[in-house]
Parts: C-alpha cells; sequence; structure tokens
C-alpha cells in the first residue's frame, strides 16, 4: 500500500464512510502510522483541542477522535445529563467497556489533546445518550 492509499484509508476511517468509525489501531505492516493519521485530521477539519475548549452546549455533540498508544478512538464532545440540574461536558468513545459506559471518558477539565470536528456540531437527545 502506498502512502495515497494510506491517506485513502485513514480518509473512509476520519469521514465514517466504508469503515464505521470506533476503534482503530495504527499500525500499518508493522510500522507506526500515528502521526499520518494525525496529520491528515486537520484536512477533514479535525483539529487539536480539549474537552473544555469544544463550543458544544446541552443537547449537541461534536464529532472527535482520542489517541493513544497507536490507536484512534472515535467517540462525541456532549453533556451527559445527571438530573435537571445536574450535567457534566465529557468526552466519550463509542467503543464501550463491559459494563456498557464508554471506554475513554475525558471529562471537561482535562488537559488531554482531542481532535474535534468544532464545526460539525450535531443536535442529540440528552436524555439518551448511549444511542449516540
Amino acid at each position: 500500500m502506498n502512502a495515497e492509499q494510506l491517506n485513502d484509508v485513514f480518509r473512509e476511517i476520519i469521514l465514517g464512510t466504508g469503515v464505521k468509525r470506533s476503534k482503530h489501531e495504527l499500525i500499518y505492516e508493522g510500522q507506526d502510522v500515528t502521526s499520518s493519521f494525525i496529520d491528515m485530521l486537520p484536512h477533514h477539519n479535525f483539529h487539536p483541542t480539549m474537552v473544555g475548549q469544544a463550543p458544544v452546549k446541552p443537547g449537541e455533540r461534536i464529532p472527535a477522535f482520542y489517541i493513544s498508544q497507536q490507536t484512534a478512538y472515535f467517540g462525541w464532545v456532549f453533556w451527559e445529563k445527571f438530573s435537571q440540574l445536574r450535567l457534566r461536558k465529557l468526552f466519550g468513545t463509542v467503543v464501550r467497556n463491559a459494563k456498557g459506559d464508554w471506554l475513554y471518558q475525558l471529562p471537561s477539565n482535562s488537559t488531554t489533546i482531542i481532535y474535534a470536528d468544532l464545526a460539525h456540531i450535531l443536535e442529540m437527545d440528552i436524555d439518551r445518550p448511549f444511542e449516540l
């Protein structure tokens, strides 16, 4: 696979076309291609930010990637509702753990870099975040 073909694969992962955006190992033929994946993200409007900086309101979500140990995890920045008075902003992966919770969660005060499409704000049902 040449660089152009690898970029095509990355494009499909980033845009969710032809492949489900979830957990993607960034190793190809034994080589770490994480930096190449990160380089492709801005070409598709995914820019580095932190959860707390994402301009999302309750009832909205923003697509994002969290990258850890040569793996890209797709998820959303959104507000989780506990009650009418208690909400929290977080990034949660679409990949779940054994209990059904987000495999990775980053709170709004996290300094961890995520790559988010801040221009692509979608509506969501704040009472049903598991249906993301």
